[in-house]
């Protein structure tokens, strides 16, 4: 808790004097500008298909400016993670922890600096191998789940997952990580709790440098690796503690977190509910039988769906009730579909073709079911709602879920310290 103090303190006074620096940028807003800047993350797409992405290491008419820079264009260029872009438009007042916004942006130029993301360019490399002998939509949509890399998304398939509430998926999140976490520590944990660490620590660090260093991933990396070393020395953390240790440490690190940023507030909302109400709903009905892993990947994902619920309804005013029905159809096959989709990667590179061809049928057959599932369910009247709450509204459902974790616990008396993640 003192540690969460002390980061959040710090954080907020770093944040005020980043925000006093963003002020400056007040004298651009209304005027055409040319800027140039590195972009942060893997753009988003939106239904029309527009691209939306962040700049970092922004410079405005020439000179250096402080913090992020949101730019939303309709260009038929291809902007990727790390490339420096060239750009022109007006600048308009930003929105959450975003200073400043171009919509429309003209782009100019994108360039790509030889070596300066890694990550980037080992992921493109394995996906390119992987789409070798695994067909289109299934291609991306495993890479997706492998490796977080969803621009490669065909139209229609992300529009389908948009409508469906499934986009979380095909993005570099927390549970993809955990998932991988939880593999490799159960499969090398016979051989010896150093081979388990040292294996699961390295996918924890390679993992996170091939996807980025998302609000998400930032706060899944810290969690898996103190989680690990919980296991490891056979300690216990309380899920409590936990959240407030890597709340505090992750506002110390980017103070435009604690500042409302809705991938940090939805990241840790949904790690609550897989971390509290999950282990809760499973003692309820299950009592002391540990959960297979379809049933605990079903369980633990509803209960982010229900954490993530207020804030996905107060920001964004939509929510597909057919998520309930998808989510329990495919998510219990994402963990089979990553093992088979990176043997067909590793296939692709080592095996000669025809013997890479037989081994990625098994991932071609599990995407085939996916993607009908996902056709059959998005093509549903009322596959999506417009659902808008007020402030009010989302604090009462938090109050309502922090009502439900108090009444969970007290039946089934359930003690948190039981608990690891990475289990």
């Amino acid at each position: 808790i003192i540690i969460f103090i002390a980061g959040f303190i710090l954080g907020m006074w770093r944040g005020s004097n980043i925000l006093l620096a963003q002020r400056g940028l007040e004298s651009y807003f209304g005027q055409n500008i040319s800027v140039i800047g590195k972009v942060s993350e893997d753009p988003d797409f939106n239904v029309e298909g527009d691209i939306h992405f962040k700049l970092t290491e922004v410079m405005i008419n020439g000179k250096k400016q402080t913090g992020q820079l949101w730019v939303s264009a309709s260009t038929k260029q291809e902007i990727k993670r790390s490339d420096i872009v060239f750009l022109n438009g007006q600048l308009s007042r930003g929105f959450g922890t975003i200073p400043s916004a171009i919509y429309r942006a003209n782009i100019v130029k994108s360039v790509y600096i030889d070596k300066s993301d890694l990550g980037r360019e080992i992921r493109d490399w394995f996906a390119m191998k992987v789409r070798r002998f695994i067909a289109e939509p299934q291609a991306s949509l495993g890479i997706g789940y492998l490796l977080g890399q969803k621009t490669e998304l065909p139209e229609k398939l992300d529009n389908d997952l948009r409508l469906l509430g499934l986009t979380h998926i095909v993005v570099a999140s927390g549970y993809n990580l955990t998932i991988l976490v939880r593999i490799a520590r159960r499969l090398t944990a016979k051989i010896s709790r150093f081979t388990a660490l040292a294996i699961s620590g390295f996918l924890v660090l390679g993992f996170a440098n091939l996807t980025g260093f998302s609000p998400s991933m930032s706060r899944a990396s810290l969690i898996a690796g103190l989680s690990l070393l919980a296991w490891y020395f056979g300690r216990k953390f309380h899920p409590i503690v936990l959240i407030l240790f890597s709340a505090g440490v992750t506002i110390l690190i980017n103070p435009a977190y604690g500042w409302g940023d809705i991938g940090w507030l939805l990241s840790f909302t949904s790690f609550i509910g897989v971390i509290m109400l999950a282990p809760l709903i499973n003692s309820y009905f299950w009592g002391e039988n540990k959960p297979g892993i379809v049933r605990q990947v079903i369980v633990e994902t509803l209960s982010a769906q229900v954490m993530t619920l207020p804030i996905t309804l107060l920001v964004f005013g939509h929510y597909s009730i057919l998520s309930m029905i998808a989510n329990p159809l495919i998510l219990p096959l994402i963990p089979l579909s990553m093992l088979f989709i990176f043997i067909s990667g590793l296939g692709a590179i080592f095996v000669i073709p025809i013997l890479s061809f037989m081994l990625s049928r098994p991932a071609q057959w599990l995407l085939d079911y996916t993607t009908w599932v996902i056709g059959k369910l998005s093509s549903l009247p009322q596959a999506s709602s417009d659902i808008n709450i007020k402030y009010s509204a989302t604090i009462s459902l938090y109050l309502l879920a922090i009502c439900l974790i108090i009444f969970l616990q007290r039946r089934t008396g359930y003690q948190f310290r039981e608990y690891n993640i990475i289990e």
